[in-house]
């Protein structure tokens, strides 16, 4: 379990377009959808593994 405060902040740099739909949900599920936006989620393993998942269309800009 992560400690409180544990953040992480995702951002969406690569088009879900001729992508698999599971890669479109878990943008969805991160709180993405367009280019260029940012998500601040909690840093669990569940998000790090959906931060795995689509890693060719997001990049981690924070994690603090």
């Amino acid at each position: 379990m992560a400690k409180a405060g544990k953040t992480l902040t995702v951002e969406q740099i690569g088009s879900p377009i001729r992508r698999e739909v599971s890669q479109r949900q878990t943008l969805i599920g991160l709180g993405l959808n367009k280019i260029r936006r940012q998500s601040t989620l909690e840093d669990t393993p569940a998000v790090r593994g959906m931060v795995e998942k689509v890693k060719h269309l997001v990049r981690v800009v924070d994690a603090k």
